[in-house]
């Protein structure tokens, strides 16, 4: 009897397994048949939904025992620039998020493996310059990816994904590489204001060194442009890698930047909170040419105008606690004098504190301890108040015994003379309130030795003699008990414009008070 029961078990079995076996069978035949229409008309809505970018599908399979779809070997291009490619994925998956079906949900998660996306100078330009607004392109690309599978995007993922800017030349690329990203319970359903209910992290390695993590929440349905709620951090950047985007304006030899705090973006409110900045060992120069004259006095003006939109503005919050710079080297270098010259301050030590564009946070300040032109003991304090109409800060400036022959260039492009001997000194106060400067300036000489014959008897003529009669006047000026050299210039009135940034007005009492005071009256004796 044992016997006779088991027979039809056995043959059930059987039937079962062939007919699995067919399903299976009939299943890879049918994706087979399926995977070139499907590969078709995901790119051809993908092309059709985005607006300046073409992308090319190599392959797309379907897994119908799991309802997948991989897109392999996925190229995407910009129309202006199509060589090289804006960016790589040779595998993305989508596929039903089973875990949700558990709590009702029928969603998808995408997985994008091993992506790379790569900018040259020609591709950066035409992103920066693009006239669709960034978020119509946001929502293009939204479109394109709603292409790929049928159901709402509840969890995205990326893994080992490498970013590059190549900025040509000798340069450095810049790269983001090991980059990391997960986005979970994207719930596509509208969220109140303020309230971001996707978790969101990113990991990635920046410029071969630097650490960085981001840890936080996301609203990506918020209109017009995804919100985003999280915690930043950026460790041990290497800053010379920056040269090859600033080679126009700077040049950044060496230095590391470390960062942390906090931001929120979304439609109604941007917050940046840093709790702290550190810059260490940085070594860079800010150069002036008659080249970039021009861009850089644009880009003052912008950020003047944007410095004024944001102040005390409630929906744009700016905050850094503590910013400091240790053991570094920053310089001018202007090109556009004859001869170019440099200034520079060594073993610089600066921190900011309490920096913010809110009056009620009170006011920042900024201590600078340094060496000028490489020996001159210098410090700087200055208080800055949050203001709307107009830059409001006290200066104090002091600078000792720094060498005269160090500044040479700077003297030459200036005042055409330059010294052999001498000693150099300088003290500010200044105060703005009201588009209203009231202070003073004071450069100290000691020692000063303009004009050495036997130094000078391969220059010009006229020259030397300009040159004595420079020394002249340093002698005619010095203090007979002190040997020093010394005026004081009251510097007081009006700024020139309301429109002034607080960097132009310290910019121009430089130009025009440090250098007149430096040498009262000499060119007019040397006419």
């Amino acid at each position: 009897m044992a016997l006779a029961l088991k027979w039809p078990q056995r043959r059930w079995a059987r039937v079962l397994l062939g007919v699995a076996a067919v399903l299976f069978v009939a299943a890879i035949v049918m994706s087979f048949f399926l995977d070139e229409p499907l590969r078709r008309r995901i790119e051809g809505g993908m092309n059709a939904s985005l607006k300046g970018y073409r992308v090319h599908i190599a392959k797309v399979r379907f897994h119908p025992w799991n309802c997948a779809i991989q897109l392999v070997d996925w190229t995407i291009v910009q129309e202006s620039n199509p060589t090289p490619p804006l960016g790589r994925v040779p595998k993305l998956t989508a596929s039903v998020q089973w875990l949700a079906l558990l709590h009702g949900r029928l969603v998808a998660d995408f997985q994008i493996l091993h992506p790379t996306l790569h900018f040259d100078p020609q591709q950066g330009e035409r992103e920066l310059n693009n006239p669709t607004p960034a978020a119509e392109r946001g929502k293009s690309w939204q479109r394109a990816f709603e292409q790929i599978y049928p159901l709402k995007i509840n969890e995205i993922r990326v893994i080992d994904g490498d970013m590059t800017y190549t900025p040509g030349g000798d340069f450095k690329p810049l790269r983001m590489t090991r980059v990391n990203l997960e986005a979970t319970n994207i719930r596509n359903v509208r969220s109140p204001e303020r309230k971001y209910p996707s978790e969101l992290t990113v990991d990635a390695v920046v410029f071969d060194k630097g650490k960085l993590h981001v840890d936080g929440h996301a609203d990506f349905l918020a209109e017009p442009y995804a919100g985003l709620q999280t915690d930043v951090s950026l460790a041990n950047l290497p800053l010379a890698y920056l040269t090859g985007v600033l080679k126009d304006y700077a040049t950044i030899r060496k230095g590391t930047f470390t960062a942390r705090g906090s931001m929120e973006y979304a439609p109604k409110i941007r917050r940046v909170d840093l709790k702290e900045i550190t810059v260490d060992g940085a070594d860079a120069d800010y150069v002036s040419t008659k080249a970039n004259a021009a861009e850089s006095q644009r880009m003052r003006q912008q950020t003047i105008e944007a410095a004024k939109e944001v102040s005390n503005d409630p929906e744009v919050q700016l905050r850094a606690e503590r910013v400091h710079m240790t053991k570094s080297i920053v310089g001018m270098v202007d090109k556009t004098g004859d001869p170019p010259y440099r200034v520079f301050l060594t073993d610089v030590d600066l921190t900011v504190k309490n920096f913010s564009n809110q009056k009620k946070e009170g006011a920042g300040t900024v201590d600078i301890k340094g060496q000028f032109m490489g020996s001159g003991p210098s410090t700087l304090h200055a208080d800055f108040h949050p203001e709307t109409k107009s830059p409001n800060f006290d200066l104090t400036v002091k600078i000792d015994d720094t060498p005269l022959r160090s500044m040479n260039d700077l003297l030459r492009a200036k005042a055409n003379v330059d010294v052999t001997e001498g000693v150099f000194a300088f003290y500010s106060e200044l105060g703005v309130r009201n588009n209203q400067v009231d202070g003073y300036v004071k450069p100290l000489f000691r020692d000063v030795k303009v004009y050495d014959p036997q130094q000078d008897r391969d220059k010009p003529v006229l020259n030397q003699i300009y040159q004595g009669v420079v020394g002249g006047v340093a002698k005619l000026l010095e203090n007979p008990k002190t040997q020093d050299v010394a005026t004081k210039s009251s510097v007081k009135g009006p700024i020139e414009s309301p429109n002034t940034s607080t960097w132009q007005i310290l910019t121009r009492l430089v130009q025009n008070a440090f250098f007149k005071a430096i040498l009262p009256g000499l060119e007019q004796s040397a006419g």
